[in-house]
């Protein structure tokens, strides 16, 4: 990837700063691109002088597409909202991405989707998500497709807003507790995007599911997280008919939660077809072994309250 234009659609946001620094680190050259590329000024001191460059660019307006991907050696089309209108940046918004790589004459394509993704789908995310993936191999057949599980980091608003929750709440109620997730690791995400776009006749015209070394049930998780961060709420698991109230009310106290995300909840999120951090050879990171170092700001006071301990594994499905 030394020297190698790559140009990451969407990569100022939470993944996408890791694969940034990812890339940064082979020695790629790597064009930001996103709608307020101000919003990613903060990866500048990641790269060397002149390794970094930062584009306005609109996955919903193809001229600001083509502009970003102009040159490009690689593309990384990093885009995906979890509310909105997923038609028009989720299936829309990828294929004009894979178009303007494909006339552009881009060496690789890596499309990062999601666990789920299925044009059959009951839910309007996964749905978008199909049709995203469908799209882009119709315009670039040999696109690599990366399909997360959950992703958990630092930064992000899965794990970290439900300690926010556990953190504040005497009664923490839980909504589909026996479904079944397999987080990843953002750092060992940022690494198959890399391995992918670095070899794209080994690994083009594929899809690989991208989960860690656990399956984690929502009701596990939960109890986990509250113990990493020193509390002890009443967790109450709630049946199904009262979280379908929940979600047409579109409210969980401490978290909003979406009828189509109800619905995302009624499958479970894990791998199920080509593990794709096996296949690029990468070491899964488990949950326990990272998130307790930023967990720490939900404790009671936080990182000097306690002594130094063992942090406890994540109870498996």
């Amino acid at each position: 990837m030394n020297d190698k234009l790559v140009t990451l659609i969407g990569g100022g946001g939470f993944v996408g700063r890791y694969v940034a620094q990812a890339l940064l680190a082979t020695g790629a050259r790597v064009r930001i691109a996103q709608r307020d590329p101000r919003q990613a000024f903060f990866l500048k001191p990641l790269g060397g002088l002149g390794q970094t460059q930062f584009v306005g660019a609109d996955v919903t307006k193809p001229e600001t597409i083509a502009h970003a991907v102009h040159g490009s050696d690689v593309v990384v089309n990093l885009v995906g909202v979890l509310a909105g209108d997923f038609q028009r940046v989720q299936a829309l918004g990828a294929q004009i991405v894979a178009q303007a790589a494909a006339k552009a004459g881009v060496g690789a394509l890596v499309h990062v989707s999601a666990i789920g993704a299925d044009r059959e789908s009951a839910s309007a995310y996964g749905k978008s998500k199909g049709q995203g993936e469908a799209a882009v191999l119709e315009a670039f057949p040999n696109a690599t497709i990366l399909r997360p599980s959950i992703v958990f980091g630092q930064e992000d608003q899965f794990v970290n807003r439900f300690a926010g929750m556990i953190a504040k709440a005497p009664v923490v109620p839980v909504l589909r507790a026996g479904a079944k997730f397999q987080p990843v690791f953002v750092g060992n995400v940022a690494d198959a995007v890399v391995a992918a776009a670095s070899d794209p006749e080994v690994f083009g015209g594929k899809t690989f599911e991208l989960g860690g070394p656990d399956i984690i049930t929502m009701g596990n998780l939960i109890r986990w997280i509250a113990k990493t961060i020193g509390r002890n709420p009443s967790i109450v698991e709630l049946p199904d008919f009262a979280g379908a109230l929940i979600a047409k009310g579109g409210f969980l106290p401490g978290a909003p939660i979406t009828k189509d995300q109800w619905t995302m909840l009624q499958t479970d999120n894990i791998v199920t077809g080509t593990d794709g951090l096996a296949a690029f050879g990468i070491e899964a990171t488990p949950l326990s072994t990272v998130a307790p170092g930023w967990l720490v700001r939900f404790r009671k006071a936080g990182r000097f309250g306690r002594r130094a301990e063992t942090h406890a594994e994540v109870h498996v499905a």
